[in-house]
């Protein structure tokens, strides 16, 4: 784009001056030798720790997961920004060694809490208010209890992450960013080719669906092993632990039962023949295609003029928008403009997609971005943004309580984009720019509910068939292949070039069954959006006090106050309703989108 040179890039100066900056040793140092004293004060003590005692220790603790989450997030961001660049990759790796080694040493303090029996733990807080203060932690903590192993192989398979789980992680990530594509004569990145599956000329799609398809083709081997070994990986750590279900773990990460994400899983895949499948016939009708292929799933629809927008006006859209809702919360949001807080512009050797880094409470967070300057990634701002904000206001939970599970880290972000929606909706008033936007928020919406339950499903298949033995590249794409053709629906063809697109995903790799998230937050945010509109008067600050609890609640107390219970089966058909809404107004505009 034109104003490319205009896109922010991030300062991470407010973390370290740079990979010699002296602090880094001195950091390092400081966490080693405390690490020790906690480790003498402690070890094998906290059985008959007073509560006072306890608090004490778990505050010093505290302080080293700040100290630690601030390397690891700067030698991680530093990498993000070129990981091609061998300085970078090294220094990377040489923190999280080093981290490792020195967080092995402080095992023992929450096996030990572990091992506290819960009559006796409950009594100590209750005779301690400082201990009180960290009651959501140790609750938190103690949701693996009974899935905690000894000391010693707690040790072994901490010390052995570094070798195992981060190390094929690190090659898939290296392997994605060193790979080249070429379309049009031109070499590119993973990202700005996937980019052009979104082009207008279906030519130009159909030419990066192909090269995608042949580059990923080319290392489907390399994808393979690095899948089959991780999840084989992580079977072995979960029949250790007593884990029955390959995807229990993620559940208990995230405080959310198992039920819950089943009612999810099923409402979202009993919503296919309204949801998807209705959308995209629509679709292939607008595109004048009697079948459409999967380079045409995000296809930009007739007429829509794809006009390019600047990154100013991207940034007031997304103000202008958390501003009408909460003037507040706009405050926060343009903090990370008015600071060097994102990285925007795509390049070369460039971490792909879009994130936002919490990075530690002493500090803030960042966000990274492949700034296009399409309608989508403006949306993605928003969404980036919704997590900053998220992260800014839970900061005040300190480093134990700030992270929230990702079922709700989510609904921050949605939230966000819907407010983005709704505005810009709201300022169209010829009736073919607002079917233009409804259409292209129905194909956001089901990327996000339907296209990441399908991925979730996709892993929940994968994971069980990898326990039969080592699956071969064709099988892993005939799971893909089978998930996608059930949510997408019959108007499409899929064909075995489209049978090797897992292998670019990384939350597959980074994050297993994580993207059900994505879904339980859209459909958390649409019932929370209908809340919202029904009953407008005081909303904003419960919403606020919802985003600044941290982790310190559950899904059921922070959604109590709005009147919403996510183990409520008919919660989920409530945020499915809102999508079929739109499919419903899109139908009743009969005939081609026509031009604005």
């Amino acid at each position: 784009m034109n104003e490319m040179s205009a896109l922010p890039a991030w300062d991470l100066r407010d973390l370290y001056q740079g990979v010699d900056d002296p602090a880094i040793d001195a950091d390092f140092g400081w966490c080693e030798a405390e690490a020790d004293r906690l480790r003498a004060d402690l070890n094998g003590r906290i059985a008959d720790a007073a509560g006072d005692v306890l608090a004490q220790g778990i505050a010093r603790y505290e302080a080293l997961q700040d100290r630690f989450g601030r390397l690891m997030a700067f030698s991680f961001l530093n990498y993000c920004t070129d990981m091609q660049d061998g300085a970078r990759v090294r220094f990377f790796q040489a923190t999280q060694e080093k981290v490792n080694r020195i967080t092995a040493k402080l095992l023992f303090f929450s096996i030990e809490i572990n091992h506290l029996e819960e009559d006796d733990l409950q009594a100590r807080i209750a005779a301690s208010p400082a201990l009180a203060h960290y009651a959501p932690w140790l609750r938190d903590l103690r949701t693996m209890r009974k899935h905690v192993l000894s000391d010693e192989l707690e040790r072994l398979f901490h010390e052995k992450s570094i070798t195992a789980y981060s190390a094929w992680t690190r090659l898939f990530d290296q392997t994605m960013a060193g790979l080249v594509f070429t379309v049009g004569g031109k070499e590119m990145p993973s990202q700005d080719a996937i980019n052009l599956l979104s082009n207008r000329d279906r030519k130009v799609r159909q030419e990066a669906a192909a090269e995608i398809s042949r580059v990923l083709g080319e290392n489907i081997r390399l994808f393979a092993l690095i899948t089959n070994t991780l999840i084989r990986d992580k079977q072995t750590e979960d029949e250790w632990r007593g884990i029955a279900q390959p995807e229990y773990g993620r559940h208990m990460m995230n405080q959310v039962e198992p039920e819950v994400v089943d009612a999810l899983r099923d409402a979202v895949f009993d919503s296919f023949p309204r949801l998807s499948h209705r959308y995209y016939a629509l679709k292939a009708k607008w595109l004048g295609l009697e079948k459409l292929e999967h380079h045409d799933r995000n296809a930009p629809l007739p007429d829509n003029d794809d006009a390019q927008i600047p990154w100013n006006e991207a940034v007031e859209t997304v103000l202008n928008a958390y501003g009408r809702f909460s003037g507040g919360l706009a405050d926060v949001a343009r903090s990370f403009f008015d600071k060097p807080w994102i990285d925007a512009a795509p390049k070369a050797g460039k971490s792909p997609g879009a994130f936002a880094h919490p990075v530690v409470p002493s500090a803030h967070p960042y966000l990274l971005m492949n700034y296009q300057g399409k309608v989508r990634d403006v949306m993605t701002l928003a969404h980036e943004l919704g997590h900053g904000c998220h992260q800014v206001l839970a900061a005040k939970q300190g480093p134990l309580m700030c992270d929230t599970p990702l079922t709700l880290a989510e609904t921050a972000s949605v939230f966000g984009e819907m407010l983005t929606f709704q505005s810009m909706l709201a300022g169209a008033e010829n009736p073919a720019r607002r079917r233009l936007m409804l259409a292209s928020k129905v194909e956001d919406m089901i990327n996000t509910v339907v296209r990441q339950t399908a991925f979730y499903e996709f892993e929940r298949r994968l994971h069980r068939k990898r326990r039969d033995g080592e699956l071969a590249p064709e099988e892993i794409g005939g799971v893909w292949l089978e998930v996608q053709r059930e949510s997408l629906g019959p108007v499409f063809h899929l064909g075995e070039d489209y049978g090797v697109y897992w292998a670019y995903i990384p939350h597959f790799v980074h994050t297993p069954f994580y993207v059900y998230a994505y879904a339980f937050g859209d459909c958390l945010v649409n019932a929370l959006y209908q809340t919202y509109q029904a009953e407008p008067e005081g909303f904003q600050e419960k919403y606020l006090e919802m985003l600044s609890a941290g982790g310190t609640l559950r899904h059921r107390d922070l959604l109590q106050p709005f009147g919403l219970d996510a183990s409520d089966p008919k919660f989920w058909q409530r945020g499915l309703t809102l999508i079929e809404g739109f499919i419903d107004e899109l139908e009743a505009m009969q005939g081609p989108v026509p031009a604005t």
